[in-house]
């Protein structure tokens, strides 16, 4: 049974502000939840637990967001990357349920600073990508999906280079996080780690926060540029892997 279930008054309340700011983003990004919500909660526990229950919520969210927009899916694109995205989530599996906490703590820091200041640095993404792509974005992507809960970014990166239209991107990109989660859920599932009722059962309690950080990351959607709203939060993303950095060099 997950011992966190006995969160204090004042550990709860952190936890639920970072599920909720993690489902706004997600929202109205369509990714980026392990990098809101991972740096708050892996101060409660460890990151081999954090990023199976996002896992959870994620394939809850991800199928939400899916069903508006399947008609738009590209499937060719979709289909291009699945295998190599599998691929890169079963690697990344592997690697959480064997690497030490305090190692993943180190890794997680790098990879959310890494991705915020890529984020704010690059201006100009590419204008069009060889479908080749797919093998590295796909393969990248899961691995980062798995390990630390977001390879999203890199899907749109690869998907925005490739179509033209805002709303294939999104349908496809959320169709591609909807079988991602599903990977992972099903590699997490036989690994045993959804054997913890106590984790099953903090996921169940963290719904309602998940449902109402959509709810507010879609009305704030239409009336926010996405760009503009991404961009704060990959402010704070960055702060929250400096942070991380700093709490791994203390110990």
């Amino acid at each position: 049974m997950l011992a966190q279930l006995s969160f204090t008054p004042l550990e709860w309340l952190p936890i639920l502000f970072g599920i909720a700011a993690a489902y706004v983003v997600f929202g109205i990004a369509g990714f980026g939840t392990a990098l809101v919500a991972g740096p708050v909660l892996i101060h409660f526990m460890p990151l081999s637990q954090i990023i199976p229950l996002l896992v959870l919520l994620d394939f809850v969210a991800a199928f939400g967001n899916l069903l508006p927009s399947r008609r738009d899916v590209v499937r060719g694109e979709l289909l291009r990357l699945l295998p190599f995205m599998a691929l890169g989530c079963t690697l990344g599996v592997v690697f959480l349920l064997q690497l030490k906490s305090d190692l993943l703590l180190l890794l997680m820091g790098l990879f959310v600073t890494a991705y915020a200041i890529y984020g704010l640095a690059v201006k100009v993404r590419p204008a069009h990508l060889s479908g080749w792509w797919a093998a590295p974005m796909g393969t990248v992507g899961g691995l980062f999906g798995a390990l630390f809960g977001s390879g999203g970014f890199l899907y749109v990166l690869y998907l925005s280079a490739r179509l033209q239209a805002n709303e294939q991107v999104r349908a496809t990109q959320s169709a591609l996080i909807s079988c991602s989660t599903l990977v992972r859920l099903s590699l997490f599932l036989i690994a045993g780690v959804y054997a913890d009722a106590g984790l099953l059962m903090l996921a169940l309690c963290l719904l309602p926060v998940m449902f109402a950080g959509l709810w507010a990351g879609r009305r704030l959607s239409d009336r926010l540029s996405r760009e503009a709203f991404v961009r704060l939060v990959t402010w704070l993303v960055l702060a929250s892997g400096l942070a991380l950095i700093g709490r791994y060099l203390s110990t």
